[in-house]
């Protein structure tokens, strides 16, 4: 089954463990296209390393991997090829990176809506939705879970759809399941 371009780049959301990251990876598995991950976490302790390995064990042979903790517009531009799919997992690790490195938000984020939009391949991202939790009681974490919201809200802007995965069940919400056409 290879599905139509026009359905992409698709975001999924979804919080700590709910599923988003095994949706993501059946969607391209199920494509018809050939899957490239594009990962942008970084092995800093044991625990990030046995995730990593984790999520590496889960895909099978047919993917392709490249590590890119910041430089998603490049790889994009480099990656994006027809008869591919990319999987970028995830945006939120993908903005710590830009954060910690010191890097303007506001300008990565609209240079990776860009290229999302320029890329002529389907992509697939995955993101955390972290808005509906308590108030971080630190600024650090304010700022970035504030900075997260506003990603999460150009990246759906710029996606032609959007799913919110909930205890591993994907709710449609762009476009939206109500309106009809």
């Amino acid at each position: 089954m290879t599905i139509p371009l026009e359905r992409f780049p698709l975001l999924v959301l979804g919080g700590a463990r709910s599923g988003k990251s095994a949706h993501a990876q059946t969607i391209v598995e199920s494509s018809g296209f050939v899957p490239l991950f594009l990962a942008t976490g970084q092995p800093g302790d044991d625990e990030m390393r046995q995730r990593i390995a984790r999520h590496q064990r889960e895909r099978g042979p047919q993917w392709r991997l490249r590590e890119e903790p910041l430089d998603l517009v490049g790889a994009l531009a480099e990656e994006g090829q027809k008869g591919r799919i990319i999987l970028i997992d995830c945006a939120t690790l993908w903005l710590s990176n830009v954060m910690h490195a010191g890097q303007d938000v506001a300008t990565a984020t609209h240079a990776l809506t860009r290229a999302l939009q320029a890329t002529r391949c389907p992509i697939v991202i995955v993101s955390n939705e972290v808005g509906q939790g308590i108030v971080p009681e630190n600024a650090l974490a304010r700022r970035f879970r504030d900075a997260q919201g506003r990603l999460n809200q150009d990246l759906a802007a710029t996606c032609a759809r959007v799913v919110l995965v909930v205890a591993g069940l994907a709710l449609q919400i762009k476009p939206s399941p109500l309106v009809q056409g």
